[in-house]
């Protein structure tokens, strides 16, 4: 199973970290072993002293694909959840200070959470999703899939156009403006479709 992520898919997220909104996608791929296990918090790790939740929805590949074409993209994903990439922003903004890729800062384990997976039968079309994100009772992060600079099936083309997608696969496809830090004792819930989709403690 592969994890891959897109980074600076809303540009409104890309400009509040001061970065260039790409001409095409910005991808990264997360390990296996940085899923937190079900009903398992976040630990928080001891090298990072400024951990930040970046909501996305996520889409779980369910065929195999390579070069997929836009149009028919469609037909390689039935369910989505709502997730958080965890990102070590201490560590990642010295990595790119460096010109160093970001692994430590973006692939560590317990960085990327998956919530409940929705038929997709039972949402509204796939570019319309509304999602959000709530710290300790608050809303942080509020998105909308028709936002984002590049759409799920354009980013299926075009993942699988440099690696083979596999039945299992999970695309995180990019977060909204709102990004910050965490601490332990916060909780974190997610809604997807207006609908709970995850709760999450940090620890």
């Amino acid at each position: 199973m592969k994890i891959i992520c897109v980074g600076r898919n809303y540009a409104e997220h890309a400009a509040e970290l001061k970065n260039e909104v790409p001409q095409e996608p910005v991808l990264f791929m997360k390990p296996d072993t940085s899923l937190i296990l079900p009903k398992q918090p976040f630990f928080y790790p001891d090298f990072s002293n400024d951990v930040h939740y970046e909501a996305e929805v996520v889409v779980r590949i369910n065929r195999l694909g390579k070069h997929i074409e836009t149009r028919f993209a469609h037909r390689y994903y039935q369910e989505v959840a709502l997730g958080i990439d965890f990102t070590a922003r201490d560590i990642q903004n010295r990595l790119k200070e460096k010109g160093l890729p970001w692994e430590k800062a973006k692939a560590f384990d317990g960085a990327a959470l998956i919530g409940q997976w929705v038929d997709i039968s039972q949402l509204p079309p796939i570019h319309t999703l509304d999602f959000s994100l709530h710290l300790n009772g608050n809303c942080v992060q509020q998105g909308n899939t028709g936002c984002m600079l590049f759409s799920v099936d354009q980013l299926i083309s075009y993942i699988s156009s440099f690696f083979t997608l596999k039945i299992g696969d999970l695309i995180f496809t990019g977060t909204p403006a709102g990004v910050g830090p965490v601490k332990k004792g916060d909780i974190l819930e997610g809604f997807l479709n207006h609908m709970p989709n995850f709760y999450l403690p940090i620890r």
